[in-house]
Parts: C-alpha cells; sequence; structure tokens
C-alpha cells in the first residue's frame, strides 16, 4: 500500500526552507575569517605602488645632487628612447612598505611619471630663455589651451585667448536677373559656355541641344538626335566638337562645322548623367545611373578605363590636369578622387551624409566644392584634405560654380540659389528663381549653373524650361550695399 505524501501550505514550506538556511549558515556567524599572510602582503605592495608610486623610488641623500645634474642637461633623442621603459633592480625591487631605503647596489631608471617630469623641466627652461630674449607671448606646454602666458615687466601671468574669428569676406556686387530665354519644351537640365564666349549650348528633357547667342540671348542653331533627355553638355577647347550625353545611354560627339554627330561612344548600362574633357588630353570623362565613371579616347571611341568604386548613381564627374585628374560625386554620399593612368581611385571621401549631386573646380586655387542636402564643403587638392563647411542652403543642390574671383553659387530643387564668399564661406547675397507664367510653383527648380569665361555672367538651367542670365550690379557699391557681416566667433566644424 502506497503511503499518502501529506500536503502543507507554501507559507509552511517556505518557513522550512528559511530555517534549514539559517540553521546551516549560523555557524560562521561572529567569526572572522582565517588570516591570509600572502593576500595580506599583496595588498600592501598594490596599496604601496598604487599610492606612494611618485616617492617611493627617492634617491638616497648622495645620488640627489647627482640627479638634479641629470634635468639641467641636453636631452637626447637616444636617452628618451632609452628610458621609456621603468626597471627598478636592487636588493628592494619592491618595497614592503612606503619610506623603505634603497641600498647602495640599487640601479634605477626613471619611470614614465619621472620622465615627463624632466621634458616638462626642460621645456620651462626653454621657455625662459625665450622670455629673457624679447618673447611676450608663449604658451605652456600641458596647460590650458584657451590661456596664453603674457610677460607684463617682470611677472607673468596667464590670460584668456582672445577667440578664434572668421575673416571679413572680400565685398562682392550684388547679382541680378537681366534676361529670360525660353524656347526649350521640357526641363533644361545642363549648359556649358564655349571658349570664345560668343555662344552657349543647353540641353533639356525635350531631347534638343540648342545653341544661343551669349550677347543677344537669340537661338542660333537645333540639335537633334538623342531620344531622351539630354542631362550633359561640354564644349571642346581644341577642336570644333560639342559632346552631349543622356538618359537614352548614348554619348554623342558633334561636329558644330557640319552640325551633325560624327562619333557614338557605346558602353554605359544606363542613363549617362554628367560629362566632362580633359583640358590637355583628347580624353572624354562621363558618369551614370551605373555607378561607374568611364574614360574614353576621343579619337579612338575606345573605353580606356571603367573607374568602378561608387555603389549608387554617379552624379557629377570633373576633370583637371593635374593629380588627381578624375573628381567623381555619388549619390552613395562619398566623393572619389581618381589617378587617371592607373583607373584606380586614390582617395575616397565620406564626410558628407546625404547624396552628393555637384562638384565645382576653382579655376585659380588647387580646391574644389561639393554639394549635398547636408552642406556644401570645400575641399584641398591632392589628398581631399578638408578645408570648411559652408552651411545655410537647406535644400537638394543640383549645381556648384565659381568664377576666378571667389563668387561661388549653388543651385537648388527649390529655386533657391545662394551666393557665397569662397575664401571665408559668409553667404553674401540669397535670391529665389521665380517660376514662369504658365508653370507651377514646383517647377522652379534649378538643374545647372555656369558662368561665362568672363566670370561676370551667370546662366542657369531651371525646371520652368527657361534659361536666365544674370549679371552683377554695375551700380553698386560697398556704400550702397553694405555686407551685413559681424565677426562670429568660429564654431567647430561639422562633417
Amino acid at each position: 500500500m502506497v503511503e499518502e505524501v501529506q500536503k502543507h501550505s507554501v507559507h509552511t514550506l517556505v518557513f522550512r526552507s528559511l530555517k534549514r538556511t539559517h540553521d546551516m549558515f549560523i555557524t560562521d556567524q561572529g567569526i572572522p575569517p582565517a588570516k591570509d599572510d600572502k593576500g595580506e602582503i599583496l595588498k600592501r605592495r598594490v596599496k604601496t605602488i598604487d599610492e606612494y608610486k611618485m616617492v617611493k623610488d627617492l634617491p638616497k641623500e648622495g645620488q640627489r645632487k647627482q640627479q638634479q645634474q641629470s634635468v639641467i642637461k641636453p636631452y637626447e633623442t637616444n636617452q628618451w628612447q632609452q628610458n621609456q621603459d621603468t626597471l627598478i633592480q636592487g636588493t628592494h625591487p619592491y618595497p614592503g612598505g612606503p619610506g623603505v631605503q634603497l641600498t647602495d647596489g640599487t640601479a634605477m631608471q626613471t619611470d614614465p611619471s619621472y620622465n615627463a617630469s624632466v621634458e616638462m623641466a626642460l621645456y620651462e627652461q626653454n621657455r625662459q630663455i625665450e622670455a629673457q630674449l624679447g618673447s611676450s607671448v608663449q604658451d605652456i606646454r600641458g596647460s590650458d589651451q584657451s590661456k596664453a602666458l603674457v610677460t607684463i615687466g617682470q611677472q607673468q601671468a596667464l590670460v584668456p585667448k582672445k577667440a578664434q574669428t572668421m575673416a571679413k569676406p572680400v565685398w562682392h556686387p550684388p547679382w541680378k536677373l537681366y534676361r529670360v530665354i525660353s524656347g526649350h519644351l521640357g526641363w533644361v537640365r545642363c549648359v556649358a559656355v564655349e571658349p570664345g564666349n560668343q555662344w552657349f549650348a543647353t540641353g533639356a528633357n525635350d531631347r534638343m541641344i540648342k545653341i544661343w547667342d551669349l550677347a543677344s540671348g537669340t537661338l542660333k542653331l537645333s540639335l537633334t538626335g538623342h531620344i531622351s533627355a539630354v542631362r550633359g553638355v561640354v564644349v571642346s577647347p581644341r577642336q570644333p566638337y560639342l559632346f552631349s550625353c543622356g538618359e537614352d545611354k548614348q554619348v554623342k560627339c558633334w561636329d558644330l562645322e557640319y552640325n551633325k554627330t560624327i562619333k557614338h561612344y557605346h558602353g554605359h548600362l544606363s542613363a549617362v548623367y554628367a560629362i566632362d574633357l580633359h583640358p590637355t588630353i583628347d580624353v572624354l570623362v562621363t558618369c551614370g545611373r551605373d555607378g561607374t565613371a568611364r574614360v574614353w579616347d576621343m579619337r579612338t571611341k575606345a573605353c580606356i578605363h571603367t573607374l568602378t568604386g561608387h555603389n549608387n548613381t554617379v552624379a557629377d564627374i570633373r576633370c583637371q590636369a593635374a593629380e588627381p585628374q578624375v573628381i567623381t560625386g555619388s549619390h552613395d554620399s562619398t566623393i572619389r578622387l581618381w589617378d587617371l593612368a592607373a583607373g584606380k581611385s586614390r582617395v575616397t571621401l565620406t564626410n558628407h551624409k546625404k547624396s552628393v549631386r555637384a562638384l565645382t573646380l576653382h579655376p585659380k586655387h588647387y580646391t574644389f566644392a561639393s554639394a549635398s542636402a547636408d552642406n556644401i564643403k570645400e575641399w584641398k587638392f591632392p589628398d581631399g584634405n578638408f578645408i570648411q563647411n559652408l552651411p545655410g542652403h537647406n535644400a537638394i543642390i543640383n549645381a556648384l560654380t565659381v568664377n576666378s574671383d571667389g563668387v561661388l553659387v549653388s543651385g537648388a530643387d527649390n529655386g533657391s540659389m545662394h551666393f557665397w564668399d569662397w575664401k571665408t564661406g559668409y553667404n553674401f547675397q540669397r535670391m529665389q528663381s521665380l517660376a514662369q507664367p504658365g508653370s507651377i510653383d514646383s517647377e522652379a527648380g534649378i538643374f545647372a549653373l555656369q558662368y561665362d569665361h568672363s566670370g561676370s555672367r551667370l546662366i542657369t538651367a531651371e525646371a520652368d524650361k527657361t534659361v536666365k542670365i544674370y549679371k552683377e550690379d554695375d551700380s553698386a557699391t560697398e556704400e550702397s550695399h553694405p555686407i551685413n557681416w559681424r565677426p562670429d566667433i568660429i564654431k567647430k566644424k561639422k562633417y
């Protein structure tokens, strides 16, 4: 017969468990643990090293003069490298407690804290010598960088440094609209001025390339041949050729003496968004939605290089004679500087956080600018060193251009144009392009900007199917149009 198990309440079971636990550990209560001699010694050593490290290895009286002399003598590089390791050798490598003297047989090398004090002593000695020679302001190494040591008579005092301020920008006359040219039947996507500064070409979504007289704004010629929107045009400075590219994947060479296509460059797998010419050799560069940039031999139509590395649409491309010879900006938020000879990327700039849609090279300085929805950034060649941010144009920027006077212009999707001083990054003028009658407000976007070769006229290609020309206000002076500039403190640059 199976004996029935007696059931108890939860309260009873918990109480029994607590009682058993109490009975098990009651014997240890009030009795200190056994003393561990090794642990005590280890504890003292750790405490000695931690709290008395700076003073526990002081030399004996006879060695003190010798040590002071070693502080004064010049410090050599080899000596610095030899003293990097900390070694204390002798009868008491680790004293059992504070105040234990080292024996005469102890060899001692300085620890890093002593090396730092030696270096600081030498630095202070050199600073005092410079002060005697007439230097009035010196920074102390290791002190607060916001303060400087100023010598006033026979005394010295730490005073706060003046905050770094933005340099005063150069005055530029304001720009104003003086001509609107209509004729295209679609969004005008690109513009290029010919080297003689007599005419300029535009390409649009109506698949047409139109050539306009720069002085009068009259239409001179229309070129047909593309079967989709024309996204890029460029005029050769050495041959009577015009090159174009479009969303039909085609790159065309037009002979302007016969006004017809003479070459096609086949290879892009999707829409071609931008085109440029090398200034000194017969090379053509294009980029597009297939994520590549291609380098073409202008004469043989051969694809010399396919520059791969971007993982999204390559929106803009620029060419120059100096290294790096090709620069691309992409929707993957990066800018790449390419070695044209090797066909490889030299530098990848990842500072932008949003897609890079426009690039421009300064005509005189060895610098360039890139535009994204987060910021406009200026860079220095050849390694792409960051110069400064130009914040404030809070829109999708489609176009950038700069003239030799240092006037940088950015044009955006919402029709806003900002004019900047290149050197200081000061935004001296803002304009809003107005959509033409018959257009909706959202067609105020600017797709391309280009200065003429004199730098005095600015041509814009816009979404309201017009081409607008701006020029400087000749009647403006620095007194009549003063710049609203104050010497703001330079803030930390955002990347």
